[in-house]
């Protein structure tokens, strides 16, 4: 393929891919070229570097994530459905949360997004520093969660790198923490009601639980502040 035929589009839209499918260990200038039909010093002309290629992939998954529309939703299912469709993108592309710890993301895609989040919040009635504090307070906890599903996807590809058996080091880590977590008697019952595999694994719809949890904390800060705000009906400290 010859240079003039390459665009950075073409080459961040194939970085993404090589992401998905080989992590960041997996990405390098040569195998991308070769994943494009191209010479790697090709890339080069579009590409600073693979740092630069890795921060306008990671920019670009950003767009996945469709802003809802305010004027037809409130700001609680706006934020629920915003937060969601964010764990979504971190579980599509693992390699996100990995790099997250080691490069400096920017550009329009993460700005779009925050900016679309801080109308969420302003909407719901934050001013100011609270809005950054509400709207980070979800980003946390949705990368939390997404952070332990993109780990296991990057244990199992270096374990199958390795000659690795992912399955059975699994089992002899569960294995011994089992002996671990039986000397101690609130993980002890819990082992003895449930299957080990189940124990160690999050319960079903914890996701949803800890985001509606949040979501009830913010509406109640919110309540709290208008009380606060209400100049009548004061009552032994209170606001009516």
């Amino acid at each position: 393929m010859a240079r003039d035929t390459l665009t950075r589009e073409r080459i961040v839209r194939a970085a993404i891919e090589l992401l998905d499918a080989e992590g960041l260990e997996g990405l390098s200038m040569r195998t991308l070229g070769e994943r494009l039909g191209s010479a790697a010093t090709a890339v080069y002309w579009h590409v600073k570097n693979k740092d630069n290629l890795v921060v306008l992939a990671g920019d670009e998954v950003w767009h996945e994530i469709e802003p809802p529309d305010l004027n037809t939703v409130g700001w609680r299912t706006a934020g629920i459905t915003m937060a969601k469709d964010l764990h979504a993108m971190l579980l599509r592309h693992p390699w996100l949360v990995q790099a997250m710890g080691s490069y400096l993301f920017y550009g329009p895609g993460k700005a779009r997004h925050d900016d679309s989040s801080l109308a969420i919040y302003e909407m719901a009635g934050f001013v100011g520093a609270e809005a950054d504090q509400a709207t980070a307070t979800v980003f946390v906890f949705v990368l939390g969660n997404a952070m332990g599903e993109a780990a296991g996807v990057s244990l199992n590809r270096r374990l199958a790198h390795e000659g690795g058996n992912a399955e059975e080091l699994i089992r002899e880590t569960v294995a011994e923490q089992t002996k671990i977590a039986m000397q101690f008697p609130r993980l002890r019952a819990r082992l003895e009601n449930v299957d080990d595999a189940d124990y160690f694994a999050a319960p079903d719809r914890s996701f949803e639980f800890g985001l509606e949890a949040i979501f009830d904390g913010l509406e109640g800060q919110l309540l709290q502040s208008q009380a606060a705000q209400r100049p009548e009906g004061r009552t032994n400290g209170w606001y009516a």
